[in-house]
């Protein structure tokens, strides 16, 4: 063997390459993940300098319990024969202590687990309550139905550094004093609709971790709002669907000193908005906020708070998305718009906004564009959609304008007058080089070859205008194409031959 072989760190690294296949998901590539972990098993029996760090990788995460409970004698061929049912352990009697150990032989080497199933769970009835079967464990994905989650401890170790909870329940309070050094939780959208007991379990849960640079979770009561606050590792923050109010009137959190994202993805605004006027966010570089019942007035008072929570000088990520799937939310009158996106003006650090409502547009016209892409010279990705077909109030001229002082943007969703053309490309000199992505939604047009010339020569980086599946942006598009197949350097661009009659 070469001596090369014998330095640790060469090693590792050879068997990681090999590895790289075998941490794939089940379902991605099943021949290329077996063809890996068949590798390792190869490694591991080739010699004994090859064995510890070969089996270290093997293990080092796997799906369900079925690997190891393999290892045991008496299951092996239960689980391994040709005629194998998902159903193989019903009936199966309790690992004894002997099997207990053959069970845990390789457990020491797992990191990562990914447990959705209970049905072999009655095999471990006869295992201690202080039992930790993974003490190394690092990642565990949980997605067992509530009931059956009495045999959580079992994998709580104090090394675990991420939990994925798909739902809330006793053992959960246990967490923060078993694995001390968690740095993110994530409970999901099982534990969505929580009762009044499940929601403190949830308090006393989030409480209990002092470690945390990443929770997500359903809304939380005040007492652990101002905990996180107080939680000078907190980095992100993501608040899911419940109905959890924080009806305190006289509370006001700390600063949240060190997070900086924190998105919401909830039914309504009114817990958000609560959130956002008594938190503060001073490091706070993203805001997300998906949102399916948001009347026009809770949008202002969202855009209001947002731009009152001590994150002007920092914010460079906003996106707002308000689409009700099960028609909750009032029709707003046609004539009514947000006006409020002047509160973003103070975001002068701004590289992406996205806003998009289904039941109402975010009223923007040239004046206020300008005012507004001057206060963001650093914007990259900007979408205001507008899904109510009203009258465009930008003109090319205004868009122009404001290109200039954004020379980063690379990606622009805007309603636009497409009809009114205010510009004559063959007198301007300037061309904006860093837009890729040019959305106008369902901005009507008429001219499409005048367009087309104005896009290609002022925004020669775009190659086809995104558009609401309106007949004559296609048209746009076609010729655009063919005026850049038929630009040649140096030569004037001669329109397209119009088509017979």
């Amino acid at each position: 063997m070469h001596q090369a072989l014998l330095v640790p760190e060469i090693l590792l690294d050879i068997f990681a390459h090999v590895n790289e296949s075998a941490n794939l998901p089940s379902d991605e590539d099943n021949c290329e993940r077996l063809l890996s972990q068949q590798s390792l098993a190869s490694l591991a029996t080739t010699c004994k300098t090859f064995h510890e760090p070969a089996m270290d990788l093997l293990w080092a995460n796997i799906e369900e319990l079925e690997p190891l409970l393999g290892c045991v004698t008496r299951l092996h061929p239960m689980i391994y024969s040709s005629d194998a049912e998902p159903s193989w352990s019903e009936g199966a009697e309790p690992l004894s202590e002997d099997e207990a150990r053959q069970f845990l032989r390789h457990a020491t080497r797992v990191r990562s687990i990914d447990i959705a199933s209970d049905r072999n769970f009655h095999l471990f009835t006869a295992f201690p309550t202080e039992t930790c079967m993974f003490p190394r464990l690092q990642s565990l994905l949980w997605q067992v139905e509530a009931p059956n989650n009495i045999y959580l401890h079992l994998f709580l170790s104090d090394t675990l550094l991420f939990i994925y909870l798909s739902a809330i329940h006793p053992a959960s309070n246990s967490i923060g004093t078993r694995c001390d050094s968690l740095e993110a939780l994530t409970i999901g959208d099982a534990a969505e609709d929580l009762t009044a007991d499940e929601s403190f379990l949830l308090a006393d849960t989030v409480r209990s971790c002092t470690q945390l640079t990443h929770l997500g979770c359903p809304p939380l009561e005040w007492d652990a709002w101002n905990h996180l606050s107080n939680l000078p590792t907190l980095i992100k923050l993501e608040i899911g669907s419940g109905c959890w109010p924080l009806d305190r009137h006289d509370l006001k959190f700390s600063p949240f000193l060190n997070v900086t994202i924190l998105n919401f993805y909830v039914h309504t605004a009114s817990y958000t908005i609560t959130a956002l006027q008594r938190s503060e966010f001073p490091s706070l570089l993203q805001f997300e906020m998906h949102v399916h019942v948001m009347p026009l007035a809770q949008a202002e008072q969202l855009f209001r708070a947002l731009s009152r929570c001590n994150t002007c000088h920092t914010l460079e990520h906003i996106v707002i998305f308000s689409f009700d799937p099960d028609g909750d939310s009032d029709e707003e009158p046609f004539g009514n718009s947000l006006t409020a996106i002047t509160q973003f003006l103070h975001f002068t650090q701004l590289r992406t906004l996205g806003l998009v409502f289904e039941n109402y547009p975010v009223y923007l016209d040239n004046d206020l564009l300008l005012e507004a892409m001057s206060s963001w010279p650093h914007i990259r990705y900007m979408t205001l959609a507008n899904h109510q077909l009203r009258p465009p109030t930008i003109t090319f001229r205004a868009l122009f304008d404001g290109l200039q002082l954004c020379p980063h943007l690379d990606s622009l969703q805007l309603h636009i007058d497409a009809v009114n053309i205010d510009i004559d490309p063959e007198t301007e000199s300037f061309q904006h080089t860093s837009l890729q992505k040019f959305n106008v939604g369902f901005s009507n047009v008429e001219d499409v070859e005048a367009i087309a010339r104005l896009i290609f020569s002022m925004l020669p980086g775009v190659e086809q205008v995104k558009h609401g599946n309106e007949d004559d942006w296609i048209k746009v598009n076609e010729h655009l194409k063919y005026l850049k197949s038929s630009a040649v350097p140096g030569l004037r661009i001669t329109p397209e031959p119009a088509q017979a009659t």
